[in-house]
């Protein structure tokens, strides 16, 4: 194999790398190292182990069962439901009233937060430590009593209490806005004849399937804002050696593709924060927070709120009004700064149109025309290019023994006749920032979740369904199982490099010959919104560019 072929193999290979995984790998932005937690004596038990209840080995319950073990307290807006555990106190049955696991009809809604003996657990915990270990504090097998409303909605807060029999009352008042929003507000009132110091801490558990677990363009795992910077660790990077760091106000969360779960701190007080894998497919995030001293017969209370729902983007812009950067609980990636537009865009075209699949058509209209005058400067000089394409083989043949006279004679060919070899490529540099930002959308955005379009695309979001049904009946990797839209868009391709001029490098001609084929595959394995998109855009781009050759007059 000669080196041009085995650069060109290279190139062909480092493209697909660039498509797949440059959103990804691209850094988001610099990020504060983990500060050193001040020595802290926390008896008898830490924030760490109160989460550490559960016996290593404990049959699995499913849901329904493990939420009837216990006494509860039941919440409802318009889109959640579910419960509070009174034992511990403990957040840990959710359900997204407004989101199914699946297209079918019959699908269940999504749960986010699951008790501790399920496959899935997904808890939050708020309680208390103290430096006394004469001192009782609740723990996750204190019961709880509810005082006054017994349903948390929008209308009617609750009170829970628990008295450790020494004279300290432990209150939790909890309020549910009309979303995903708690307010907690941990009280305690201390009539035991002398002074306590207590801390206030809250965790999250969570145990996920490690194998289902992929280096996808969307974040998933801790995230939060430190003093003020964003800070991001993928579940893959959490170490069992804990890792700490500390906020005076700001957030933290555990994050999925479209869910979070997130500890919202008040801006005066200092919280030392821990994130820890427990064991393999257990994932721990936990927060302690300044130590308070309340002498007998007064009384003291930390206010935080928790989030538990979707990312709803606009809906995390209102909250983000009151909680600095919430926003960010979306991974909108290196070009947040066209992501966040191009969804807002997106949302009010589907807001006029009512279906998601016509409003990205539409949006690529849109795109299309605000490029028309690059984009036809562009085509223009690609037709002088390939107008001029018989004398540029004429001088390769004339000099082919002498490179260096054949590139002054070129460079001379492309002043007599006023071409830009390299105006070609303005469009497609500029076009990179656009693919990658509603590629982004596209996987972010869970307003494109589920969303059909016409025919057998019934989500968005997901990959095309209707693949060529030939791979089943051989031996051909997974990989190259291609739909029809992304076969579509390698026809679109192909002819849109038959109408630019072909390379005068045979190897790089090879490479462009490649090239839809290369996309196709990739291209199949992408949100078939992202595929839809980009087929009409390069039909637009295919008409632009032959009404400009036929004025040209290049055939």
């Amino acid at each position: 194999m000669n080196e041009d072929l085995k650069g060109l193999y290279i190139a062909i290979i480092l493209s697909a790398f660039v498509v797949l995984g440059v959103n990804y790998f691209m850094p988001k932005q610099v990020v504060p190292q983990p500060v050193a937690e001040e020595t802290v004596v926390v008896t008898p038990e830490t924030a760490e182990e109160t989460a550490a209840e559960e016996p290593a080995e404990v049959q699995l319950l499913s849901a329904e069962e493990a939420v009837a073990q216990d006494a509860r307290l039941n919440l409802k807006n318009e889109v959640l439901e579910g419960s509070i555990r009174l034992k511990g106190a403990r957040f840990d049955n959710l359900k997204l009233l407004r989101y199914k696991e699946t297209i079918e009809d019959n699908s269940p809604n999504v749960s986010l937060l699951m008790p501790a003996k399920t496959a899935e657990a997904y808890f939050a915990d708020y309680g208390w430590l103290t430096t006394d270990a004469g001192v009782k504090v609740p723990n996750a097998e204190s019961l709880w009593r509810v005082v006054g409303n017994t349903e948390l909605t929008p209308e009617t807060p609750v009170t829970l209490e628990w008295d450790n029999g020494q004279g300290i009352k432990f209150i939790n008042q909890i309020s549910l806005d009309e979303h995903y929003l708690f307010s907690i507000k941990q009280k305690i009132e201390n009539h035991s004849g002398k002074t306590v110091t207590l801390l206030p801490y809250g965790l999250f558990s969570k145990r996920i399937d490690e194998n289902s677990q992929t280096r996808s363009v969307v974040h998933e795992g801790f995230v939060g804002v430190l003093k003020d910077k964003l800070k991001e660790i993928r579940y893959g990077n959490i170490k069992e050696q804990p890792q700490e760091f500390e906020t005076a106000g700001g957030w933290v969360s555990f994050s999925d593709k479209y869910w979070f779960s997130s500890f919202i701190f008040n801006d005066s007080a200092l919280n030392k924060v821990n994130l820890r894998k427990v064991k393999d497919g257990q994932y721990q995030l936990d927060y302690k927070g300044e130590p308070l001293q309340i002498a007998s017969g007064a009384s003291a209370e930390v206010s935080t709120q928790l989030y538990a729902g979707a990312k709803e983007i606009k809906l995390l812009d209102k909250y983000t009004d009151d909680i600095k950067k919430f926003d960010l609980n979306i991974d909108f990636g290196w070009y947040y700064f066209l992501t966040k537009p191009f969804f807002y865009v997106l949302d009010f075209l589907y807001g006029l149109i009512g279906n998601m699949g016509w409003a990205i058509l539409l949006f690529a209209a849109i795109l299309r025309l605000a490029m028309f005058p690059l984009a036809n400067k562009s085509y223009d000089n690609m037709s002088k290019m390939k107008k001029i394409q018989p004398k540029l083989m004429a001088l390769q043949a004339m000099y082919k023994d002498d490179k260096m006279a054949q590139q002054r004679a070129t460079m001379e060919l492309y002043k007599k006749e006023k071409v830009n070899p390299a105006a070609g490529c303005l469009p497609m540099f500029i076009q990179i920032p656009i693919f990658f930002s509603l590629f982004k959308v596209l996987n972010i955005a869970i307003e494109i979740r589920h969303a059909p379009f016409i025919g057998w695309v019934k989500d968005l979001s997901a990959p095309d369904p209707l693949t060529i049904s030939v791979w089943s009946h051989i031996y051909i990797p997974s990989v190259i199982d291609i739909g029809v839209w992304p076969l579509i868009y390698g026809l679109t391709m192909f002819i849109q490099t038959k109408l630019n001029p072909k390379p005068a490098n045979k190897d790089q001609a090879r490479m462009f010959a490649l090239m839809p084929i290369l996309f196709t595959i990739m291209f199949a394995h992408f949100a078939v919104g992202l595929v839809i998109y980009w087929t009409l855009n390069n039909i637009l781009s295919i008409i632009q560019q032959k009404i400009i050759m036929n004025k040209n007059g290049v055939k």
